[in-house]
C-alpha cells in the first residue's frame, strides 16, 4: 500500500503543479512514481532532468536496460524492475539474457563487465580498479560510455529508492 499520496495538477502546489500540469498535457496520464515525486518539487524536477539526459547516453538502450534490471534485483524495487524487464523485451532482449542480468551477468563477455562495473557502482564505488576500466576499454567502451552507466545507476538509485519509500509496487501502479 502506497505510503505517500499520489498528487495531480490539480492539487499540487508551485512548481510541482506545473511539472505535473506540463507532463499531463504531453502525456496524458501520470504515473504513481511521478505523480508521488511531485511533493519534492526539487526530487521531481531533478528525476525529470536525469532522466532526459540519460535518453542522449552513449550506452545503447539494450545494455542501458540489462544494467537497470541489474540494478533493481539487488535494491529491489519491483516497480522499477517490472518497468526495465518490459522496456528489454519491448527491445527485443530475450528472455535468457533478462534473466541473467537479473543475476548480474550477460553471456556476452562486453555486457556482462558493464553489467558488472554497473553493479560496483552501486554497491562499492571506492573499489573500482585501473585495471577494471583498462578491461573496459578493452571491451570496446569509450570514457562517454562508462560516465553514462554512472548515470543510469544513479537513476536506478533514486527511482527504486523512492518507489521503496513511497510504498509504490507493481500493483499499485497505474500508469508510467
Amino acid at each position: 500500500m502506497p505510503r505517500l499520496t499520489r498528487l495531480t495538477p490539480d492539487t499540487a502546489v508551485g512548481a510541482s503543479r506545473d511539472l505535473l500540469a506540463d507532463l499531463a498535457s504531453r502525456h496524458g496520464d501520470i504515473g504513481d512514481m511521478v505523480s508521488t515525486m511531485a511533493h519534492s518539487p526539487a526530487v521531481l524536477g531533478g528525476y525529470l532532468q536525469l532522466s532526459r539526459a540519460m535518453g542522449r547516453a552513449k550506452l545503447d538502450r539494450r545494455t542501458s536496460e540489462r544494467i537497470s534490471i541489474a540494478v533493481q534485483a539487488q535494491q529491489g524495487c519491483g516497480l522499477c524492475l517490472d518497468a526495465h524487464v518490459g522496456a528489454a523485451r519491448a527491445m527485443g532482449v530475450d528472455e535468457a539474457e533478462i534473466t541473467r542480468a537479473h543475476a548480474g551477468t550477460s553471456d556476452d563477455p562486453a555486457i556482462a563487465a558493464i553489467i558488472a562495473l554497473a553493479l560496483r557502482i552501486y554497491r562499492e564505488p571506492a573499489s573500482i580498479t585501473d585495471e577494471q576500466v583498462a578491461a573496459l576499454r578493452e571491451h570496446g567502451y569509450s570514457d562517454r560510455a562508462l560516465a553514462d552507466v554512472v548515470g543510469v545507476v544513479a537513476l536506478n538509485v533514486l527511482t527504486g529508492a523512492f518507489n521503496l519509500l513511497a510504498g509504490l509496487t507493481p500493483e499499485s501502479d497505474t500508469g508510467a
